[in-house]
């Protein structure tokens, strides 16, 4: 592992030549993925790394365990807190609705879910374009497979190093690179709302997934579910559909 590490900072350096930009940033969630991802571009370009912190009505311990991580390797950081924006944003959506008379309750958490997302995205890109970076993904493969990313949110970036390594190889990374026992240690969540965890979201487990990737035998309920999943997200791995006329 300590060696496939090395050819991934290797090749985010590769992607900052190709590119022609100064370096990479991260948005670091307090989670495993975006800890790794962290560590992986502070090694890459150490002083052309940018690790983004963006509290959204987030759970306290997820902006403290984002700090432990910038703070653990050294990166440089900025905080920029969306909760207003995204509340003065979702509200005007939602009012318009209401006064058309469309508005779907039972929609509501995902949508405002994925406004949260996208508009982390956003923020990323904006400070990309101010510093000249590459705006790098935390996707495994156990979520790329899945779809368990907001498309045009967490799953808009420009580069994706850790996506051919499932949940369980990016936790062997972690302990490589010094990711803080807390971090490695915790409940996957994308802290899209209170009490979210991504395996009771997605009714199966990273476990299961991980080894459905490596083709071993799981039960026929999380097999059934990850396929399903897989099925269903496939818009989310293919770029926008084009029309093209016929001549």
């Amino acid at each position: 592992m300590e060696e496939t590490i090395e050819k991934i900072v290797q090749w985010l350096r590769d992607q900052v030549e190709e590119a022609n930009v100064k370096g990479l940033l991260v948005g670091v969630s307090g989670g495993l993925d975006s800890a790794v991802v962290a560590n992986l571009i502070k090694r890459a370009v150490p002083d052309h790394s940018l690790g983004v912190i963006m509290p959204l009505n987030s759970n306290p311990d997820s902006e403290k365990h984002a700090e432990m991580v910038i703070k653990k390797c050294n990166i440089d950081k900025i905080t920029i807190d969306l909760t207003e924006t995204h509340n003065v944003m979702y509200s005007q959506i939602q009012n318009k609705l209401k006064q058309k008379g469309e508005w779907e309750e039972d929609k509501d958490q995902l949508s405002n879910a994925n406004l949260r997302a996208r508009l982390r995205m956003s923020t990323a890109y904006s400070l990309a374009t101010n510093y000249n970076y590459l705006v790098v993904g935390t996707d495994n493969a156990s979520e790329w497979y899945t779809g368990y990313f907001t498309k045009h949110g967490d799953g808009g970036v420009d580069i994706l190093p850790i996506i051919q390594f499932t949940k369980k190889e990016v936790r062997e990374m972690a302990k490589i690179l010094g990711v803080p026992d807390e971090v490695i240690k915790k409940q996957p969540s994308a802290d899209l709302w209170e009490g979210q965890t991504d395996e009771t979201e997605m009714g199966t487990s990273y476990e299961k997934i991980d080894a459905f990737l490596k083709g071993e035998e799981i039960p026929e309920r999380d097999r059934e579910i990850i396929e399903k999943m897989h099925r269903r997200t496939e818009h989310k791995r293919r770029d926008a559909k084009q029309f093209k006329l016929k001549k």
